[in-house]
């Protein structure tokens, strides 16, 4: 979803809780109410800042003096976890030479964007959206090394993340869904044949109880046989 509509969408949000804060007289309804008014309120301010953020880096902002050249985005990277931080390791050789201010990193609750300013006469940016679970944005930072920048998203639970992003996540679901090499495949075919015949009419039903009787019966006389 671009950031635009991610914008409408949260303002659009925001507006409806306000109408059912002003309409709502339990003091229990009204708390939460309160508190999802801030939580949206935060988000935006969020988005906001990073649009404008990217707005004046879209326009060659002059009155940044370090942006300038072409931008290179950055697709390479790995990264790991601890109990409080999902860490992603970026290689950008030379990094740790040029000044510090001209690596920045800007948070969201489920995102985060690089910047690199000015490395060899280029800009590197690495943008990355729905990060599988929300980070604290406040106690998320970055760390440069020789020839690396370190980002690091703060957990708001400890817990392990499968993946980086919800986009991973789908992408595996759907994988396993497609092949699971320790499913049974007679399984599949009994949910399949078991959804048609709870769907079906009363002829597909007596087409699947023929078919279903009449393999029951040459299973039976194979297993004689082998006897």
């Amino acid at each position: 979803m671009e950031l635009d509509t991610q914008i409408k969408e949260l303002e659009t949000d925001l507006k409806e809780v306000l109408v059912m804060l002003e309409t709502s007289a339990r003091k229990r309804v009204q708390s939460l109410l309160k508190q999802e008014q801030q939580k949206i309120e935060k988000e935006l301010t969020q988005k906001r800042q990073l649009r404008e953020q990217l707005s004046k880096r879209d326009s060659g902002d002059s009155s940044d003096p370090t942006v300038k050249g072409y931008t290179v985005k950055i697709n390479n990277y790995g990264w790991d976890q601890s109990e409080k931080f999902v860490k992603i390791y970026i290689t950008l050789k030379g990094v740790h030479k040029i000044p510090a201010e001209n690596v920045e990193v800007t948070f969201t609750e489920k995102s985060f964007i690089l910047f690199v300013k000015n490395l060899d006469g280029k800009n590197h940016e690495m943008t990355v959206n729905n990060l599988l679970c929300p980070i604290d944005v406040q106690e998320s930072s970055r760390k440069v090394k020789t020839d690396m920048v370190i980002v690091m998203c703060r957990k708001t639970a400890a817990k392990k993340w499968d993946c980086l992003t919800q986009v991973e996540k789908k992408s595996k679901e759907k994988d396993k869904s497609n092949f699971d090499e320790s499913a049974d495949p007679s399984e599949g075919l009994m949910s399949m044949l078991k959804k048609i015949y709870t769907e079906g009419d009363d002829d597909m039903k007596r087409t699947i109880s023929k078919a279903w009787t009449e393999s029951q019966e040459k299973r039976a006389k194979g297993d004689e046989m082998d006897i």
